[in-house]
């Protein structure tokens, strides 16, 4: 990076880092608000709920006692070195706005590395049409989303860092790193576990592809490595609550849905809804919808390996059992990565509108429902719902995109002609 780069750079995280503090001083109610708002807190990511679980672990009470806490145990350590935020929040406030600065230099590295238009087994004609990393940097920072997270602080935030350097080590040839990287965010979310497929296709592109090593072979390692990575952080887990009981808090939640807290997503007003008996199938057949995207996406777009990875995240925002908008901004942060195909996109006002309308009104259902006692849940779903919509626009027109321009490079005289299928 030259010096004008590295000074421009730096003053984009500093001027991301003063407004964010400005917030938080100008606005001292803002960070409780937020925190409070089921768009960006989860039952398995709100600050609130580690607020409790550190009391409880600080008491030396198990933080899972009372069904409360549902996040890594391993946070609690870190957040008890921290002073008590109530008294001195400026602490946390730092703590966050650092995650989100190493967030946006993860970023800058996978768009500088222009992996998005040239991997070793496609190269898009498009390529040179691409933002700097400058540039998809700021679009993280600056967007509004991502600080409305920031302001919120749930955990999400680790989970979304780790991924973003994951996805960096791997392009960088560091495959331990990111091996390792990916397990912590698996450790803090379960769900990053389906990201391992794309990014081991990712690593190996990037070193063992051109020396014709087995991807077997190097899968299989890459497994192992995550797996004692995993055991590892399990073990430590043990360590320091004694027992086996944050398997059940943490990860069990997820796959059994016992909290059904109202969230952005599509599980939590379905399952209200169900009666028991049918509870256990529709489980099974929600959560192997939401797997079955991953070898599916490896299989039909294994040449562009990043395009995976963005898409998996963007399916995740939408389908996962506790999604909030954390999960939203880290899909649009990999987006301008692929500024090339950006002509390709058909749908690009109307998946944008779409999530804008919800963006706006979303608030304005929910506090009928639950304030105004002039509405029900209906008015806030049917607002989810809308916007999920809005992210399965631009999360299938971005994939018509990738796929389009492949075979463009196919079938170079089909370039720039309409596509029917007869």
């Amino acid at each position: 990076m030259t010096t004008p780069a590295l000074n421009r750079t730096a003053g984009l995280y500093l001027a991301a880092a003063t407004l964010r503090l400005l917030l938080f001083a100008g606005f001292p109610g803002l960070p409780d608000l937020l925190t409070g708002r089921v768009e960006l807190s989860t039952p398995v990511d709100s600050f609130k709920r580690l607020q409790e679980g550190l009391f409880l672990y600080n008491h030396n009470v198990s933080p899972y006692d009372g069904g409360v806490y549902h996040q890594a145990p391993l946070l609690l350590p870190l957040f008890s070195l921290l002073p008590d935020p109530a008294a001195y929040p400026i602490f946390t406030y730092v703590l966050y706005i650092a995650v989100d600065l190493l967030s946006a230099h993860a970023l800058y590295q996978i768009a500088e590395s222009g992996e998005a238009g040239a991997s070793r087994l496609f190269k898009s004609p498009r390529r040179d049409k691409k933002w700097s990393g400058y540039a998809v940097a700021a679009l993280f920072l600056l967007n509004p989303f991502t600080i409305a997270t920031c302001l919120a602080r749930p955990t999400t935030v680790f989970t979304n860092c780790a991924i973003l350097h994951a996805v960096a080590k791997a392009i960088a040839g560091s495959t331990f790193t990111a091996v390792l990287s990916l397990s912590m965010a698996a450790y803090l979310s379960m769900y990053p576990l389906l990201l391992f497929p794309p990014l081991i296709l990712l690593a190996y592109d990037r070193t063992h592809g051109a020396k014709s090593q087995s991807l077997l072979l190097f899968a299989g390692k890459s497994t192992a490595a995550a797996v004692v990575a995993m055991l590892l952080f399990g073990l430590s887990s043990y360590a320091l609550t004694g027992s086996w009981e944050f398997l059940d808090s943490t990860y069990g939640i997820q796959l059994t849905l016992t909290d059904l807290t109202p969230n952005v997503g599509l599980w939590w007003y379905f399952f209200v809804e169900m009666f028991d008996s049918f509870r256990s199938f529709f489980l099974g057949v929600f959560w192997l919808h939401l797997s079955s995207y991953a070898p599916a996406l490896c299989i039909r777009i294994r040449h562009q390996p990043l395009m995976v990875v963005t898409l998996l995240l963007g399916v995740f925002a939408i389908f996962k059992p506790y999604p909030s908008v954390a999960d939203t901004s880290l899909f649009l942060a990999l987006v301008p990565c692929f500024r090339y195909i950006f002509p390709l996109l058909r749908y690009s006002f109307l998946s944008a509108s779409v999530v804008l309308y919800a963006t706006f009104l979303g608030p304005a259902f929910y506090h009928l429902w639950i304030y105004a006692g002039s509405g029900n849940a209906n008015f806030f779903y049917a607002i989810t719902l809308v916007w999920s919509l809005g992210q399965s626009l631009l999360v299938s027109d971005l994939a018509f995109a990738a796929l389009r321009d492949e075979w463009e490079v196919e079938r170079p005289e089909m370039k720039g002609k309409q596509i029917r299928q007869i």
